[in-house]
């Protein structure tokens, strides 16, 4: 068990859904047509379900996601997942990911239940309107890569390029390229914000199959 595991509420759906938000500023959303073809999964690596509505199946590579597709990856699994042409979601073990809804290029809602990702746009792209759940507070993004997830027995956020701003507990952090903060429990503020040095950088990127 790891340190995190002491504290890792269990996350129901409307648990995260009222634990608040990553939210990526830009432009709006339109809704979209029911089960429309967002993404696919790229790359699939141990264990790794789809859960659409009351349908469960394993998610195999080349596979197409949906709206309201819930991932879920088991324990020592990995799962790489493509939104649109651009934008990329890897999932490390045992995490809980429902893509609410998402357009190419505008952007939309997904849910972070359980375990870690990093969410990943190259710079230069236009920005888009995502917003991304969790039970640790609301963070806004601009099209860049970041690491979401348990580390060192807190909740971290780690930019490699472009800025978010991290808000728990009504506290707002800017975190930009090279820095890390922490939110120790859910409602909590988020901690000072620090540059991150390699050794905890590729601990927080091996969590989600990245070496």
């Amino acid at each position: 068990m790891t340190t995190f595991d002491v504290f890792r509420p269990t996350l129901s759906r409307r648990l995260f859904l009222a634990g608040g938000a990553l939210a990526l500023t830009g432009i709006g959303i339109r809704a979209t047509k029911a089960n429309a073809v967002i993404g696919k999964a790229v790359e699939i690596t141990g264990e790794v379900t789809r859960r659409q509505e009351n349908l469960l199946e394993g998610l195999k590579a080349g596979a197409s996601l949906m709206d309201h597709d819930f991932v879920t990856t088991g324990r020592e699994s990995f799962a790489e997942l493509a939104l649109g042409d651009d934008t990329s979601l890897l999932l490390g073990s045992e995490t809980e990911l429902l893509i609410d809804t998402f357009i190419a290029g505008q952007g939309g809602t997904i849910e972070l239940g359980t375990g870690q990702m990093v969410f990943d746009r190259p710079e230069g792209l236009a920005k888009i309107d995502l917003t991304m759940r969790t039970a640790f507070g609301m963070i806004g993004v601009r099209g860049t890569k970041f690491f979401a997830g348990p580390n060192r027995g807190v909740f971290a956020v780690f930019v490699e390029h472009g800025r978010v701003e991290v808000t728990g507990g009504g506290v707002m952090a800017s975190v930009g390229r090279g820095e890390g903060v922490e939110i120790k429990r859910p409602g909590e503020a988020p901690g000072k914000v620090t540059q991150w040095g390699e050794a905890r950088i590729r601990e927080a990127y091996a969590s989600v199959g990245i070496r």
